[in-house]
This record gives C-alpha cells, structure tokens and sequence, in this order.
C-alpha cells in the first residue's frame, strides 16, 4: 500500500523459466521492507528453529538454471519469518510462510506467486530436499545450508537533473507543463484513461494542476498514507488521555483474544506506529476471495484469530520492519477503545476538526461522482480497494484540496481552520500533530520515523507514499521551508515509481536542490512500421513447458508467458521491445523476409533464446 501498501503484492512477474514465476512486486498498499508471514505452531519433535538459516538451491529447467534463496528464522516458540529470493531474477525479499505437516514434511508456500516448496530435512540438518510446484507443474529442489546469504544488488541510481535556484509556487507551472511533455508522449501517463492531480501549498499560497484525465477535484485512493492519519488518530487519544504510547495493543482488543506473554515485553501501541513491532507486512490467513478486491473480506474476526495465534510477545531489539498488518491493527485497536468503527474514528478525530469534507473511507455520493477510475500498471481498469479490518493500513480515499488541508496542519498545527476550535478534537489537534512529528527510531537509508511519517535527514522533509491495485500517492512537507507537496494518480506503482519520483522532482525544485528526473532514457518508445509486428506474432519456447506468445492488437504488440498475465511491449526499435511493468526486454531474430526466427529475453542481466514453435 506504499513505502509501498503492497498488499497482495501485485507480483508483475514476467518468468524466465517454467514453473518459476518470481519477479520483483510493483507495489500495492505500499514501502518496500517487508517482514515474512508467520508459521503454524511446530511438533514438539521437530522445532521450526531447526530450520532456521539460508538455504540456497538451484532449479533447472530443461537447461535453463535459476538459483533460489530462502531465508527462514524463529522470532518465537510458534513463529518462523520467512523469504524467497530469486536471485538471478534480481527479485529479492518475497513473503512466504512455513509449515511443518503430518510426518515432519516442512512446507514453504509463496502466495504472490502461487508456488510452493514441499520437503524433508537432513538428519544432519543440512539439506532440504524436495519439490517446488507451480501452475501445475513440478521441479525438483534441493537446498543446502549456507552461512551467508546472497544480497540484493544495489538499485541503479535514479537519473538526476542539476540543482537549480529554488522555484516559487507562481513559477511552478510553466516549469512541471513543459517537464510533463515526454512524460505524456512516453505514456507514463496514458490518455485517456490516466491522469495526476498535483497539489502544492508554499507559504500559503496553494497551486493545484492536472495532467492527463485527471480533474483538480478528481478523488483517488491514497493507500498507505492513511497510516499517517492512523498515527494522528493515535497521538490525538494520547493527547485525551483515552490511550497511553506505552499501552500494550493487547488491552485495546475484545477480551480474551490473544494471551499476555509469559515472559518479556509486549507489543504497544507505539511500536505498531514506529514500524518496529516485529509483526510480518501480511497476516498468513489473508486469503482473498477477490484478488481484484484483496483486503475486502479481511475483517476483525479474522485479525483476531492471526493475532491469536501469532502473540503480542515484543521481539528483542525489533528492526524497523513495515508491516500493513501491524497499522491495521493500530487502526482496529484505537477504534475499539473508542467504541466506534475506524471511520467514524478517523472523521471525529482528524478531518471532521480539519473540514476535510472529500477525505473518508466509503465513498459519499458527491465523492462517488468524481472518483476516478483507477488502472493498473498497463493502464488496464482496475476495481478499486476496498478495506475492513485493516482500514487504518490503507483504506482512506482523497482530493488533492483536501490533502493539502491535511498537509498545511502539519505545516502549521498553530493556525488550523476556525472549525477546529469549535470542537472538543479540534482543541487537542495542535499538540497530537506535533507529536505526531516527534522522531521515535532510525529506519536506515537516512531517515527516521516518527508517527508513521517518515522523515528524511538530510532536507527535514516528512513523507509518505502509496500504492493500490489502481491507484499511486506521494505527500511530502517540509516544516523549515514552508512547503508541501501531493502527488495523486489513478495508475498503480509502476516499476520506475513515477509518482514518487513526480512527487519528489516537486520538492526538490521548491528546495533548490538536484532534481530526480521524470523520465529515465533507459528505455524509450518510438514509432516503427506496424507492419514489422506481423513478423513476430507467434509462440516461442523458452523452456519445455513455458512459451512466450507474442499477439498483435491495433498495431500494438503483446506478449504472454505460461500462467501469466498478457502485458504489453513498447518498441525501443525495429526489432527490440521492453515491458513496463517489470525490467525485462526481448529481442527477435528475424529472417530475411523479416519474420522471426527466435526471441531472445533480457532479464536480470541474463539472455536466453526461445525459438519459434511451427
């Protein structure tokens, strides 16, 4: 859902292998550190810890090879966390969960993925030797213990364009029109269907401006910069007196729910705000009837039994670890304990005071009339996100206007609107948002966090972000310069973060420093003959059981792996086309009536060759 809410997380995974699906996650409730889901309790004969370690193997495919990481360690008697890397896909930290089933077979299941591992462990604890099943199909996979893991490499530097003097809030249009030019005609932003309402706020002076088929009253889904309400909500009831920051979220839940831990420290309502409450980004019993609608059926009585079973026990020394469930269940508690639904919470307590009238979880008639339809990173329709339990991880829906209402109280807590002072929550809004700004712990990269706000170091600047199946979202303020900055747009996060990058480009030219660019020449479309595009529909085999099919529509070319999705390919030439919602590029080889021969997929700085099926 931001910093990424990735829920589900919608893997746009383009496979280089049968049976392997792994690709990176676009993003969906959205920040990008995730936590593995938890584990079923294990048999007294066979601890989950002993399982606990790297485990690396390698799959093989017909000849094609891909080497797979998994990652496993026991936070409690009952609770293992758990990643897959695929690391010649360059996809790294993938949730999965293990289990231990009937005659000490240990299973890893990858829901983002659809895949699962099943297996025995060495008497000597050594090895894992089993089976990695996916789309019907299965490879042998043999693990052996390693001491060190194979890390991420490092993401490639964002393109970045020299510092200028800082811009004025009058000058900032003709500035973003001109710099929006090949964003528009590169299709980051695809008319008509896509759009972005920006808003700004510097010194007071407020700018709202449209692009694409956005209006400047158009209401998006935010995603996970409701987590930044939910730690106003919080530091508000703190301010109450109705709540302590030290106060375990065990006393906010119905009777009898989960046990206090026998030993050590427990879960309080500020380590589920500072991220660094040890739960996993995901419960393991989300298992969404409507992947389209993924946290629609997640309600209480399900978050209740996770958290049955997963305890409230403290993990020594958390790390910062991003988890949706954890503000979600934020968000649940506060609202028990006020004796209303999250909604009702979220409008008594901070846009109710603030007159943030087009800002609530379920869509008004007036804002259902302006509610933009969201699309997916190949600018498909995309059903929007509906949320229950975890409301207060993602489910807040907003105009630009209104965010920057939002945006200018955190600015200046001292001068919020007149409707505040006539309201008993308006009187202790001031003093909660600046709580709400206090810095609680170091989440690395050179930031820290506050009340679910992250703060950069380096400039001062506050910021989230988010991410839904159809929707994007960047807020930014910046309390020593006096500015502010949204970004709202109804296309997903995409690879490349355009909306992040968008927002950010913004802040940097109001602060006068070097400006990420809008648009990376890595890969760039350009126009072809569409005549070349009959020359490479066809199917091509990459691997015994996976084919690469590539259909021509409306002089557009598309392409679809075995039991993935159909994404589109923008030409960089004649010959050589790219994907947008991964990185990954393919190349056809043609005869000389220009008719293809083969394809060659770029991947994860591998090449390999499919060759035509007759």
């Amino acid at each position: 859902m931001g910093y990424r809410l990735s829920a589900v997380m919608k893997l746009s995974l383009f496979l280089v292998l049968a049976l392997t699906g792994i690709f990176t996650s676009v993003a969906g409730l959205a920040y990008t550190p995730q936590a593995g889901a938890p584990v079923a309790q294990a048999t007294p004969s066979a601890p989950l810890a002993a399982m606990d370690g790297i485990w690396l193997g390698t799959l093989d495919a017909g000849g094609q090879t891909l080497r797979i990481q998994i990652r496993l360690k026991t936070n409690a008697p009952a609770s293992q966390t758990c990643f897959l890397d695929s690391i010649d896909q360059k996809a790294f930290a993938i949730p999965c969960s293990s289990s231990q089933q009937s005659g000490g077979q240990l299973l890893i299941d990858v829901p983002d993925v659809a895949g699962k591992w099943a297996g025995q462990l060495s008497a000597d604890g050594k090895t894992l030797t089993g089976t990695w099943s996916q789309g019907g199909n299965s490879l042998p996979l043999t693990l052996e213990r390693t001491a060190t893991a194979i890390e991420a490499p490092s993401a490639a530097p964002k393109p970045v364009e020299p510092a200028q003097p800082p811009v004025a809030i009058a000058d900032l249009k003709a500035i973003l029109d001109k710099e929006m030019i090949p964003v528009l005609k590169d299709g980051a932003l695809e008319s008509p269907v896509s759009g972005v309402t920006i808003g700004v706020v510097q010194h007071g002076q407020r700018l709202i401006l449209t692009y694409g088929a956005a209006k400047p009253d158009s209401v998006f889904e935010i995603g996970s910069i409701t987590k930044t309400f939910t730690g106003l909500i919080l530091a508000q009831m703190v301010e109450q007196g109705k709540v302590r920051f030290d106060e375990p979220v065990r006393e906010l839940l119905p009777p009898g729910t989960v046990a206090k831990p026998a030993t050590g420290a427990e879960i309080t309502l500020l380590d589920l705000s500072d991220q660094h409450s040890g739960l996993p980004r995901m419960p393991d019993n989300f298992h969404p009837a409507d992947q389209a609608n993924p946290y629609a059926d997640y309600d209480a009585k399900l978050l209740y039994a996770f958290i049955a079973k997963q305890g409230v026990a403290l993990p020594a020394n958390a790390p910062f670890g991003y988890s949706n469930l954890g503000v979600g269940l934020l968000g649940q508690a506060l609202a028990n304990r006020a004796g209303m639904p999250y909604p009702a919470l979220l409008e008594k307590q901070v846009t109710g005071p603030l007159n943030m009238r087009d800002t609530n979880i379920a869509l008004n008639p007036s804002m259902r009339a302006r509610f933009i339809e969201g699309h997916d990173g190949e600018h498909h329709p995309a059903h929007a996100w509906d949320l229950d339990a975890l409301a207060g991880a993602g489910g807040i829906r907003s105009t630009a206007a209104d965010m920057l209402t939002y945006l200018e109280a955190q600015l200046h807590p001292d001068r919020l609107p007149d409707s505040a002072k006539t309201q008993s929550e308006g009187k202790t809004l001031p003093a909660a948002i600046a709580r709400a700004h206090t810095i609680h712990a170091d989440v690395g990269q050179g930031m820290h966090i506050a009340l679910n706000w992250f703060r950069i170091d380096e400039t001062g600047s506050y910021w989230h972000n988010g991410g839904t199946g159809g929707y994007s979202a960047y807020a930014l303020f910046n309390p020593e310069k006096d500015f502010a900055v949204i970004v709202l747009s109804n296309t997903s996060p995409t690879p490349d973060s355009f909306t992040d990058n968008l927002g950010m480009h913004i802040a940097q030219r109001l602060g006068g420093l070097p400006a990420v660019a809008l648009v990376s020449e890595q890969h760039k479309a350009v126009a072809i003959d569409p005549k070349l595009l009959d020359g490479y529909v066809g199917a091509y085999q990459l691997a015994p059981n996976f084919i690469l099919t590539f259909t021509k529509n409306d002089n557009r070319l598309f392409t679809q792996a075995t039991g993935q999705p159909t994404f589109e390919v923008f030409p960089e030439n004649d010959k050589t086309f790219f994907l947008k919602v991964v990185d990954a590029q393919v190349t056809f080889v043609t005869d000389a009536q220009g008719k293809a021969t083969s394809v060659i997929l770029h991947q994860g700085g591998r090449d390999q060759e499919a060759k035509r099926i007759p």
